[in-house]
């Protein structure tokens, strides 16, 4: 066993370590990342199935020093090698699924198209296969007492997870950083979508109890009119109805607490890195204007700590590749050390 308390958290990132240039294995580590190569149903712009390799590079410049969680580091987290096969199916099926928006999108008639027709099933049949790998795969873990996160792809990749989730914890709710609702029925005629992940999560999992979104700014009608049929089980703050809040003179402060009081009292986060301002992820799949600073939502997630809640769990996706710099890669890495720590730290025994 790797006595990790042993490791210099401020020499330079071994590339011959593990995630953030830490010498841990799967076996020691308390948390591990589960990357998921999956970006299917993109219906803009794509490079998020390759986004984990970017972010585990980037990760090796991020300082390990958090001032409010110090040490949790030592406890170990672990990311997983990317499935290559995995990456291999998402790259053919996007291809797939390519032709198909191009097809509908021009208004053509689906069932008159034999060949579409059998891409639509053969996209729909793949978005079943990865919800059941990713289901496999995170169910293994926590039966193994292990924290586990999801780190995509896109954002139709924790489904699995949270079957996976509600069978080791029971009922719980799911806190939204997004810049769209993810409520759509099949959007594009794509069951998995990852524009319907939340729609499906709701429909297929009675586990998640509440979902609470924030950042929200692109969305249909028919998205607000499930939320208004969800009796209080869908709660949703829109990223203009924050900004006028906070323009009239309320604090983030006390908005942060409002949307925490809606959670239950097992929580698990879903980040989708286009909930942030553009600034600070370029070329993530479905840009949006407007979106939180980082420290916002580090600042909100500190909240649902703060508040003595469980957090049991997490995904971030739709993080970019793109470009000349790897400032995508950069802005994720460090996101996602911020929330191994809450994760472990809201499991730890010294909490």
């Amino acid at each position: 066993m790797i006595d990790i308390t042993n490791y210099d958290p401020n020499s330079v990132g071994n590339p011959n370590n593990n995630i953030f240039g830490l010498p841990t294995t799967e076996d020691d580590a308390r948390l591990i990342i589960v990357p998921v190569p999956w970006e299917v149903t993109v219906s803009y712009g794509a490079g998020t199935a390759r986004a984990a390799e970017a972010m585990f590079k980037a990760s090796l410049q991020v300082d390990l020093y958090d001032p409010e969680f110090p040490d949790t580091w030592q406890q170990g987290y672990f990311m997983r090698a990317t499935d290559k096969k995995i990456l291999m199916k998402s790259d053919y099926l996007r291809k797939e699924a390519e032709l198909f928006i191009d097809y509908i999108s021009k208004g053509e008639e689906v069932l008159a198209n034999s060949f579409m027709c059998k891409t639509l099933k053969e996209v729909n049949e793949g978005g079943h296969f990865l919800n059941h790998w990713v289901y496999e795969q995170t169910k293994a873990l926590l039966d193994k007492n292990k924290l586990v996160a999801v780190l995509g792809g896109d954002h139709s990749t924790p489904l699995g997870f949270f079957k996976a989730i509600g069978e080791k914890h029971g009922e719980f709710g799911i806190l939204q950083i997004d810049a769209h609702l993810d409520l759509r029925k099949a959007y594009e005629g794509f069951t998995y979508s990852h524009a319907s992940i939340m729609y499906n999560a709701l429909t297929e999992n009675n586990s998640i109890v509440k979902l609470v979104q924030a950042g929200s700014r692109d969305f249909g009608s028919d998205e607000f009119d499930f939320i208004q049929k969800s009796n209080g089980r869908v709660v949703t703050y829109q990223d203009r109805v924050i900004r006028r809040r906070t323009y009239e003179g309320e604090s983030w402060k006390n908005i942060a607490e409002e949307i925490v009081s809606h959670l239950p009292q097992k929580v698990y986060i879903s980040f989708d890195i286009d909930g942030l301002d553009r600034k600070l992820c370029p070329f993530t799949g479905t840009p949006v204007p407007g979106g939180f600073e980082l420290e916002q939502v580090f600042y909100l997630f500190t909240k649902v700590y703060e508040s003595g809640r469980q957090i049991i769990g997490f995904d971030l996706n739709e993080v970019g590749i793109g470009g000349d710099t790897d400032w995508d890669a950069n802005v994720g890495a460090r996101a996602l050390y911020k929330m191994c720590n809450l994760l472990v730290a809201a499991n730890s025994e010294k909490k």
